[in-house]
């Protein structure tokens, strides 16, 4: 439909996927899961939700040349860059002047460009359902998981009330957003069944979200009008991001808006979903061998248990007598991480981003 539009997020650095995330070439243009890199799996999955001219990617610099690469089939102008990463806030409130735009009484959703979804025909179902809820209701729609554990890295949704009208489509209002729980906390959360998982995914029409913007971060909302208004004026897209973008504040679209906002509603997926967010996540996608060690590429595993192995450069690499590790070998890099450490390597990017000598491998 010419009045709905999908915006996927493509900026993130994938850090705690080190070495083998970059800055210039992150997870997400990175066949992490799968034989394609995750955002052309993104890109895949939609079907024929929207048409290729209604579909948005918002990036950065660093990695503007590699999306642009990978997505020749959308159109050139679709493709834009942030000149600094000002968090989600921002980039949503781009969105919506971007797709106004196109048609200021159009609906998007905003998708994440690297979670792993494998039933295609169930997730395009949510989203036309989200777009209905969104279109019919002016509901800020948040997508929200099935928990399946008391997982302790997710943010989560508590749901309410069912959506008078939609009872069918699993749409509730939301009662709250927590953040992430200890297990404690999630396991109570699991057993409620009230809660949901908060995939960061989210359904809105342009009036509706532009108007929480304003009326919850109005200093925010003010950039984006003048964004908007330089654009309708005939000045290029790029100039005016540089100038008036860095002077956005740096906030979440959660913080800005949805966790203030009487006007959110949360549907529930029907589809799997898993954000991927380090690297023992891959082992929930691939075959283990009897000593529940995985390998991927060029690598043996000798007495040795649960080790993770991933090996995309030339040479073999070769693991003895060890167990929980992780060992990532590129071509100009290796990691070696006990699997209790994987949220951690953030860390060991951080520290290499400080040093002149290093910096380079980031």
């Amino acid at each position: 439909m010419s009045d709905r539009y999908i915006v996927i997020m493509a900026g993130g650095r994938g850090e705690r996927f080190w070495p083998e995330s970059r800055l210039k070439r992150p997870k997400h243009l990175l066949p992490i899961v799968g034989d394609k890199a995750m955002l052309r799996q993104t890109l895949d999955r939609l079907g024929d939700i929207v048409p290729a001219a209604n579909t948005f990617i918002i990036t950065n610099v660093e990695q503007e040349e590699a999306i642009r690469e990978m997505c020749q089939d959308l159109p050139e102008e679709n493709i834009v860059s942030e000149p600094i990463g000002r968090d989600t806030a921002p980039a949503v409130g781009l969105a919506a002047v971007l797709v106004k735009q196109k048609n200021p009484d159009a609906t998007f959703a905003i998708l994440p460009a690297d979670h792993v979804i494998h039933d295609e025909k169930s997730l395009q179902e949510c989203m036309n359902n989200g777009f209905q809820i969104a279109e019919k209701t002016s509901s800020l729609v948040t997508i929200g998981i099935d928990p399946t554990h008391p997982a302790t890295g997710y943010g989560y949704i508590h749901r309410g009330e069912v959506l008078e009208g939609f009872a069918g489509k699993g749409a509730y209002h939301v009662q709250r957003f927590v953040e992430k729980p200890d297990l404690q906390t999630a396991t109570q959360y699991l057993e409620s069944k009230e809660y949901f998982w908060n995939a960061g995914m989210f359904v809105w029409t342009v009036d509706s979200i532009l108007e929480e913007l304003e009326k919850y971060n109005p200093e925010l909302y003010g950039g984006l009008e003048q964004i908007g208004d330089r654009l309708a004026s005939g000045e290029g897209l790029q100039s005016v991001l540089k100038e008036v973008y860095p002077e956005l504040e740096k906030i979440s679209i959660d913080f800005s808006v949805m966790e203030k906002s009487e006007r959110v509603v949360t549907l529930k997926s029907t589809f799997d979903w898993d954000d991927v967010g380090e690297w023992p996540a891959i082992e929930r996608h691939s075959e283990k061998d009897e000593a529940g060690n995985l390998v991927s590429g060029l690598g043996v595993v000798h007495s040795g248990s649960n080790n993770l192995v991933y090996n995309s450069g030339d040479k073999v690499t070769a693991l003895l007598g060890v167990d929980d590790l992780i060992v990532v070998h590129t071509a100009d890099a290796t990691l070696v991480c006990h699997k209790d450490k994987a949220q951690e390597i953030k860390k060991v990017v951080k520290e290499l981003g400080a040093s002149e000598a290093l910096s380079r491998f980031v």
